[in-house]
């Protein structure tokens, strides 16, 4: 009876998010002159497998941005700077693939797809170096390493590597394969394969922090640096490993773009999935295995603002989707009192 209970008021954060964001839909739709239950019609008529596949070729990159943001968020730290750590994967993914394109593609695939984790290994290594060597504030790093590196890349786009009058680069020798050669009613739908590479990348963070000793280090650091002190964990090199490794993750999310929908990389294209991140590894709880259904509810958010725009604006799925953090945020705190509360019952 006990698990009974501890699991249902593991659900209620989530539950109390998404049914206050059906009330405030229904509200919005109802001040809109919209009635609720024409509004619901629509976006079930519309949302057939096209619309699945956007939303999948979205939680693509959600899943990315939001395990780079667990993975220290576990460590105890705020990594705020997924957009930046996603655009230096995505170009050194894109430079890599047009460097080697003579390659067979059995060896240029996946030397693209390890220069996009490198990219952002690398920018995600910096503010971690930083934190451990000189204790200096990631929140603030990662925010000013968010502008260098869309600056940098940008001035580098300018200069030397877009195709004139253009904000791209040349296309890669290869790509990830869409998914509607497997499902042909997604056609026309951007998700691919980059998809299962995101799936893999959950299942190995989760084998990672839950299984192996490094991981269980990361995380004891996240209890505390006295504690890990004092159980004889290095915090430094914990705190440095959580950023690599969130950075790669994020850099990842350059092949859903470079490989796997338009071949080469586009200035812009980010669109603030890195900060989109943090919301996810929130309502993931920072938990790898939860990141992609988080992923998947603000994909479906997002695509669904687009299916009903004719009917309620746009900037709607805005308002939601900051009221299921304020919610959850709130309903979470009140878990954990329940939690407490509960387990401490004969």
């Amino acid at each position: 009876m006990l698990r009974v209970r501890l699991f249902a008021i593991q659900l209620l954060p989530i539950a109390c998010a998404l049914s206050a964001a059906v009330l405030l839909a229904a509200l919005a739709s109802v001040v809109l002159g919209v009635s609720p239950p024409h509004l619901l019609h629509v976006l079930v008529s519309r949302f057939g497998p096209y619309a699945w596949g956007q939303v999948f070729f979205k939680a693509t990159f959600l899943t990315f941005t939001g395990l780079a943001v667990a993975m220290t968020f576990s460590a105890g730290l705020f990594n705020i700077g997924a957009e930046g750590q996603v655009v230096v994967g995505s170009l050194a993914c894109a430079l890599v693939g047009i460097a080697a394109a003579s390659a067979p593609a059995w060896i240029l695939l996946p030397l693209t797809i390890v220069a996009a984790f490198v990219g952002g290994a690398l920018w995600g290594f910096v503010p971690g170096w930083l934190k451990a060597r000189f204790g200096t504030h990631e929140v603030i790093n990662t925010i000013m390493l968010n502008f260098i590196a869309v600056a940098a890349v940008n001035f580098l786009m300018t200069r030397y590597l877009a195709l004139p009058e253009t904000v791209r680069t040349a296309s890669i020798g290869v790509s990830l394969p869409r998914l509607e050669i497997f499902w042909p009613a997604m056609r026309g739908s951007a998700a691919n394969l980059s998809l299962l590479l995101a799936l893999l990348s959950v299942v190995l963070a989760h084998l990672f922090l839950h299984h192996t000793p490094e991981g269980l280090s990361l995380r004891a650091v996240g209890q505390g640096l006295r504690p890990a002190r004092i159980a004889g964990i290095a915090p430094g090199r914990r705190i440095v490993l959580a950023f690599v490794l969130g950075g790669g993750f994020a850099g990842l999310a350059g092949t859903n773009f470079v490989l796997g929908y338009k071949h080469y990389y586009e200035e812009g294209f980010t669109g603030g999935i890195g900060f989109m991140g943090i919301a996810v590894a929130l309502i993931a709880r920072n938990e790898p295995l939860a990141v992609f259904p988080a992923a998947l509810l603000f994909g479906f958010l997002s695509h669904a603002g687009l299916v009903v725009n004719t009917l309620l604006p746009r900037e709607i799925v805005d308002v939601l989707t900051g009221a299921i953090l304020l919610i959850f945020i709130a309903s979470e705190r009140l878990r954990l009192r329940w939690m407490r509360r509960e387990r401490g019952r004969p």
